[in-house]
């Protein structure tokens, strides 16, 4: 499998790991930690040479119940930071983790790479045709409701049925608007309870007959760290355990705060696999 991110190929053979740069004051863990440039930089520059293939940048926290954001508050986060990087690092490949569709075109147009949607389309009418005008890859994320609401929606009928059928629907739509690298993400920790969590990472190789690329983004949530009874700080021995697994069940990208560990997870697993 390959994504063409601004005219290269890249293989995600074997996976790769995604870098998380959370620009807000308030996401779980590292809230607040990155709101000076230099510190940007500094993030930035270290997960670049322990091997991140992408930086994944967000300015608009989508913890449980985070408030809410206006778009030009988000705008003004965010375009600095991109223009930021792109200029200290001209090669970088950004993704951008927002569901409005007026931030994705703003960042693509200043030289980011991907967006990564956490409603596939659901809190913006309008973002699945601007994906498909602009021609980037676009990952699409399962969840319920918002960030503000998603956790009082956690009543499945059938959670693995609902979560195939979701992306079912959203790869239809996509193809419509002419999307065509589509990334798929199962939204752990969105609108699912701690069990429901572990039984769509125990079955996750049933998303690879979707037959399109998976990210898993387990590092540091809650399902690590309330189920061993730590913190999100001391949840990194439960990241790296889970990254292996999700390896081994198909995972095209790790999208982690920790970029060594998860990079030493797929090359690992790389040896596991010949």
């Amino acid at each position: 499998m390959t994504l063409n991110c601004k005219g290269q190929l890249i293989s995600l053979e074997p996976p790769l790991v995604m870098g998380i740069l959370n620009i807000t004051p308030d996401s779980f863990y590292d809230g607040g930690r990155y709101q000076q440039p230099k510190q940007v930089l500094n993030q930035t520059e270290k997960m670049l040479r322990e091997g991140a293939a992408f930086i994944d940048v967000g300015a608009y926290s989508s913890r449980p119940g985070a408030d809410q954001v206006p778009e030009e508050e988000e705008l003004s986060r965010i375009l600095p930071i991109v223009e930021l990087l792109l200029k200290e690092f001209p090669e970088i490949l950004l993704s951008i983790d927002t569901f409005r569709s007026s931030v994705a075109r703003e960042c693509i147009a200043a030289g980011a790479a991907m967006i990564n949607d956490i409603s596939a389309g659901n809190m913006d009418p309008n973002m699945m045709e601007t994906m498909g005008r602009l021609k980037v890859p676009y990952i699409m994320m399962h969840m319920r409701g918002t960030p503000q609401t998603m956790k009082n929606l956690t009543d499945y009928e059938n959670l693995l049925e609902s979560v195939m059928y979701y992306f079912s629907e959203k790869i239809a739509l996509a193809r419509e608007a002419g999307i065509v690298d589509l990334i798929l993400d199962p939204g752990f920790g969105f609108a699912k309870t701690l069990e429901q969590n572990y039984e769509l990472l125990r079955n996750l190789s049933l998303l690879k007959q979707l037959d399109y690329p998976l990210l898993v983004g387990v590092s540091r949530k809650s399902m690590i760290y309330k189920l061993l009874g730590l913190s999100p700080e001391q949840a990194l021995n439960g990241t790296t355990a889970l990254h292996m697994y999700s390896l081994s069940r198909g995972a095209s990208i790790l999208r982690a705060h920790d970029v060594k560990e998860a990079v030493e997870c797929v090359r690992l697993h790389q040896q596991l696999s010949e």
